[in-house]
């Protein structure tokens, strides 16, 4: 599944100021609702509103390898959470890795992300 990327940084910015925030010892997530998803919606080909995802990872981390594999990581564990469990649409999601990211396996990515998304109450409802 390909994600809407966030690409301006003013988003960015305004995630970390305004967002609700969960951390874990491995990556900190900011939620923001997006402004933009209607007008986002009426250009989607299906008409959907969608989440816009950032992942950030910082050069303190390492170099172009290990950045790139982090960033991978992060997207295996928001891939594997999102077909198990739905999100809420219509929000900007930052994702930043911190320094325990870079040892971790998608699976601890993946638990990270389930308890900051359930603390965050990202979770769509499916029950009807």
């Amino acid at each position: 599944m390909k994600f809407r990327a966030i690409c301006e940084n003013h988003l960015y910015q305004k995630a970390y100021a305004k967002g609700k925030r969960a951390v874990t010892p491995r990556i900190a997530v900011y939620i923001l609702p997006d402004y933009a998803a209607k007008r986002l919606a009426k250009a989607h080909p299906e008409k959907k509103t969608v989440n816009r995802i950032g992942l950030t990872v910082s050069t303190k981390l390492g170099g172009a390898v290990v950045r790139s594999r982090v960033r991978r990581i992060l997207r295996a564990g928001l891939v594997s959470l999102e077909k198990d469990k739905p999100l809420k649409v219509g929000f900007l999601i930052v994702i930043a890795a911190r320094s325990a990211a870079v040892d971790a396996k998608s699976t601890d990515i993946r638990q990270d992300l389930d308890y900051a998304m359930s603390k965050l109450n990202m979770f769509a409802d499916t029950t009807i």
